[in-house]
């Protein structure tokens, strides 16, 4: 039967950009997730082969990075707009090019009132954590006499776009990694922290606010810490929960890296000064530890917040 080319397009999928803005010593972050469909006259790609008229998908993929730079992230509706209006008005044979984008919501991490206790400058204005992701966890086990209380959170994001550095590491022959001295560090926690409540013969804790207590100084020393390494944020958040939560004596993390590198725009003339980031989420280090107060024995299981 003979046949005939109906409706096409092609593009590039989920090209992920993340823009920083930097004002000043605040930071404000546009993160997308951005698809580029085109269509028009395409027929003879695929009638014969001939890409004549194809624009490949690699450039749709660097014009997103390069607009991010060049012309910012005012909104997601803005960015795409000036994508759609130059595919259209700068290839002849695109007639209509479909931009689908999708955002990841971050809100600004509020720090403690005296953080210069801590590890982290007097005023913190470039650390993130995403809304609405997070999920409560907890595990009850009673054999009759005891409790064990095992709560905790998972899919938390959280982001600093700066105050990070990674360097000094073991190198061999297998080595790429360039040493960095400004990088984002960010990470997608699941922690469970144990109880040292276990039967009605003690006070029991409130339950509601230990977890929003709990969850407020994790996120404060991720903050808060001028990062070396995942491992050294990992040891001062949960550290921060132990000494701040007399109720909790234990917690594990699992801390997969959500790498961000720095896009080379160099080939289209355009300098990146710790602007455009590709977030790469496979593959990722996965950092995993436990935290416990000093005299008590680690009963969290090491499974249960890993792959």
């Amino acid at each position: 039967m003979p046949t005939i080319l109906g409706q096409n397009q092609y593009g590039k999928a989920e090209n992920r950009v993340v823009r920083i803005t930097r004002d000043g010593d605040t930071h404000h972050i546009k993160d997308l997730n951005v698809s580029v469909a085109l269509s028009g006259d395409m027929d003879d790609v695929h009638y014969s082969g001939s890409n004549a008229h194809v624009l490949p998908t690699d450039t749709t993929k660097n014009t997103v990075y390069a607009f991010a730079k060049e012309h910012g992230i005012e909104s997601a509706e803005q960015f795409g707009i000036h994508l759609a209006r130059h595919f259209v008005t700068s290839q002849g044979p695109i007639k209509v090019a479909r931009i689908r984008i999708e955002e990841y919501a971050w809100e600004r991490i509020a720090t403690s009132d005296g953080n210069s206790r801590f590890i982290g400058a007097d005023e913190v204005k470039h650390s993130f954590v995403r809304k609405g992701q997070e999920t409560r966890t907890t595990q009850i086990t009673y054999d009759g006499e005891n409790f064990e209380v095992i709560s905790g959170l998972k899919d938390l994001t959280v982001m600093n776009s700066t105050n990070s550095e990674f360097w000094g590491y073991v190198k061999d022959q297998y080595t790429t990694l360039k040493e960095a001295y400004d990088r984002i560090l960010a990470t997608e926690v699941s922690a469970r922290w144990r109880y040292n409540w276990s039967s009605d013969e003690q006070r029991m804790p409130n339950w509601e606010k230990s977890y929003e207590q709990a969850r407020k100084h994790m996120l404060q020393a991720f903050a808060e810490t001028y990062s070396l390494s995942l491992q050294q944020t990992l040891y001062q958040m949960g550290s921060r929960i132990i000494n701040s939560r007399s109720e909790i004596d234990e917690i594990r993390f699992s801390l997969p890296n959500k790498h961000h590198f720095l896009v080379d725009l160099e080939p289209f003339g355009l300098k990146n000064d710790h602007e455009v980031y590709f977030a790469a989420d496979r593959p990722y280090g996965l950092i995993e530890a436990t935290v416990l107060r000093d005299g008590t024995a680690p009963q969290i299981p090491v499974d249960m917040t890993n792959l």
